[in-house]
């Protein structure tokens, strides 16, 4: 399948369209939020809320454009736009009405992934967790072990919603990723 076919797809909302994107551009995104930063953790928030801000407006992407050429676009804006908010700290934080509207991906189906961190016994599970980053970490916690929805998670960090599932999709992926090397 073509890219232009999940793109089409995860306009419709289709949550495996979502995450191959976020698996296949995610690299490139993030490499390039690194070298413009030169810092690991602002260059994954960056990706972590450029793919937020790409899903949540998906509908408004211009296939005469590359994909990735469309998400380093909106990679730079929040970039600047973060930028603005450590120059600006004075000032109150607003966030975009935008963010407030959740964009709602259905994600009722285990993945790969949910079927191969369910699998693993409880003691070696934590262990596999403890590799991943403290924020990642946290996700996963609320999510599995707390059994939190979305919407407490995105509460509770007082983030917005898009980027908490980005945020699990990723935690998720690198988790299966550590499980299966092991």
């Amino acid at each position: 399948m073509e890219i232009k076919q999940y793109i089409d797809k995860a306009k419709l909302g289709d949550q495996v369209a979502f995450t191959f994107l976020l698996d296949s551009y995610w690299n490139e995104v993030y490499g390039f939020m690194l070298q413009r930063t030169e810092n690991e953790a602002d260059a994954e928030d960056i990706t972590i809320e450029t793919f937020s801000k790409a899903f949540d407006k998906i509908a408004t992407y211009n296939p005469e454009f590359q994909f990735n050429t469309w998400l380093i676009a909106i990679a730079k804006n929040v970039h600047i736009d973060l930028l603005r908010k450590k120059k600006s700290s004075l000032f109150i934080d607003i966030t975009d009405e935008e963010d407030d509207i959740a964009y709602s991906v259905a994600d009722t189906s285990p993945s790969a992934e949910d079927k191969l961190i369910t699998e693993q016994n409880l003691s070696r599970l934590l262990q596999f967790i403890k590799e991943l980053k403290p924020a990642y970490q946290e996700v996963i916690q609320m999510r599995y072990f707390q059994e939190m929805s979305y919407q407490e998670i995105a509460d509770d960090l007082e983030e917005p919603l898009n980027n908490v599932k980005i945020k699990l999709l990723r935690a998720k992926k690198l988790l299966a990723e550590i499980i299966t090397k092991a």
